[in-house]
């Protein structure tokens, strides 16, 4: 058999979402929408997530559950998969990580990172 290889890359990209928003009320609602690619040589399916949420009191918000918005994708090599989602912070800036569990064919689990990245309401950040 030859070497499977294991490879998925994840792309975000979040926006604030003001009209949902009520920074009065300390709450801040943004969305992200990210990108799955199998680059690697095994089709693989996104059996469960964990999320981090951290606001800027440090207040942590940690996310399990099956799969992503109610599905758990199946990727062929060279595939994608993208989906929308949000989060609520009590403040305007915060920062999400985390990491899907994946299963590729033939019955090999592992996990596929999610880096860190910023939520923050625009112009508040350089």
């Amino acid at each position: 058999m030859k070497n499977m290889q294991c490879d998925i890359r994840i792309q975000v990209a979040t926006s604030y979402v003001a009209t949902e928003s009520e920074p009065s009320s300390d709450r801040y609602v943004f969305s992200y929408t990210i990108s799955i690619t199998n680059l690697g040589n095994v089709a693989a399916q996104l059996i469960s997530r964990h999320w981090i949420i951290t606001d800027a009191n440090g207040k942590v918000q940690e996310v399990n559950g099956d799969g992503v918005v109610g599905e758990q994708p199946y990727l062929n090599p060279g595939e994608e998969f993208r989906y929308s989602s949000g989060a609520v912070l009590a403040t305007p800036v915060g920062a999400m990580q985390g990491l899907y569990r994946m299963e590729a064919d033939g019955g090999i689990t592992f996990e596929a990172p999610i880096a860190p990245f910023t939520l923050a309401v625009p112009g508040l950040l350089n």
